[in-house]
């Protein structure tokens, strides 16, 4: 069995556990909340897809933002194929709990979506968030575009002032190119887990900070 220490680190795509050629579960394509779709397309909407934690409590934040269009949960930063959700637990498939984000920028801008993001976890912590330790627990942004990328980085160095007066470490949040990293659906219970289980479990480490605009 794994420790702490070992789920802490990063696997190395030769230690990677294998994966599978197609999902194990399947998972279907409406929104319980929202009544979109979980894939898309969504005609003129933008996605982006962030990890901050256990992505149960990170959907619920998205999911009520007004110019959201769609979210859903799953898998991505790793190196095995579909994985399941047991595997990811392990640290041997590499990805990241993931909240994919499907918004309306004539509704909501990047950078309002971001800025959920930074506010409401711990950037800080590496691979973990509160209480939940491991790789899969890391902050990542994973964008779609070079404007993504752009404002990403910008927020990421602007909050990192803001943190950093407070006395807290360097921001840890990788951001990365979503081509480069496929993203895998969690299983069906996953999705929108919190408004099918209201008393289900929430962390958000958050810092308390704000993110200033920027310039």
């Amino acid at each position: 069995m794994l420790g702490f220490g070992s789920r802490s680190r990063m696997v190395t795509p030769d230690q990677a556990l294998p994966g599978h050629p197609e999902p194990l579960s399947q998972v279907g394509d409406v929104h319980a909340v929202l009544g979109s779709s979980l894939r898309g397309p969504w005609p003129g909407a933008e996605r982006i897809y962030l990890a901050a934690g256990c992505f149960w409590g990170v959907e619920e934040i998205y999911w009520q933002l007004p110019g959201v269009v769609s979210t859903s949960v799953g898998y991505q930063g790793g190196f095995s194929p579909n994985p399941t959700y047991e595997e990811v637990c392990t640290g041997l498939t590499g990805h990241a709990e993931v909240v994919s984000v499907a918004y309306d920028p004539a509704q909501i801008s990047t950078y309002e979506v971001l800025k959920a993001f930074w506010e409401k976890h711990d950037p800080t912590q590496g691979m973990r968030q509160g209480n939940d330790i491991g790789s899969q627990y890391r902050s990542a942004v994973y964008v779609t575009s070079a404007d993504q990328r752009a404002v990403a980085e910008a927020t990421r160095a602007a909050f990192g002032q803001v943190i950093a007066a407070r006395g807290y470490g360097d921001i840890t949040t990788q951001v990365e190119d979503a081509a480069a990293h496929p993203y895998y659906l969690a299983e069906e219970y996953h999705q929108q887990y919190l408004y099918k289980n209201p008393a289900g479990y929430r962390c958000h480490a958050s810092t308390g900070l704000t993110l200033p605009p920027l310039a």
